[in-house]
């Protein structure tokens, strides 16, 4: 049975390492899932948590990148009411692309994620914060919370 296990990220960096640890021990890009505002995506002031300069570019100019710059290659950025542009890869981009007037908690809810929950997670996207999610085996569910934790993610919760 799969589950999914969510969180919140205040800066990119956490996320980035997040991500990379989350390859380390087996989890694939296919199960993982992150929604950012476009803003974030594409190269926040450091102030804010943003690294600078491009996700998408830095995969150009840097060949193979880690972290959110892997995740977010290619994905364009999507309009979502309410919220504006946002860049999401993995299982819930899908559920984005599909059912835009859901907006996120709607994607969320293609996860496993209670529709309160995500309208929650949604806001905190409009405030800024970068969600990154893993759904898969019921058996990696724990560590894949542990190192979200581990990595400074706020709002850890397991459905």
């Amino acid at each position: 049975m799969e589950k999914t296990v969510i969180g919140l990220f205040k800066s990119r960096s956490q996320a980035d390492k997040c991500v990379d640890e989350f390859k380390t021990k087996d989890i694939s890009e296919r199960e993982i899932s992150v929604v950012t505002r476009e803003d974030r995506a594409g190269g926040g002031s450091p102030g804010a948590g943003g690294m600078g300069g491009s996700l998408r570019s830095g995969v150009t100019t840097g060949g193979a990148v880690g972290g959110l710059a892997g995740l977010l290659a290619g994905v364009g950025a999507l309009a979502v009411p309410g919220i504006g542009p946002i860049v999401a890869a993995g299982p819930i981009a899908a559920g984005l692309t599909g059912a835009l007037t859901g907006g996120i908690a709607g994607g969320l809810l293609d996860l496993g994620i209670p529709q309160e929950r995500g309208r929650f997670y949604e806001g905190r996207v409009k405030e800024g914060d970068i969600v990154v999610a893993v759904r898969s085996e019921e058996k990696k569910v724990d560590e894949a919370a542990q190192i979200l934790r581990r990595n400074g993610a706020s709002d850890v919760e397991t459905h």
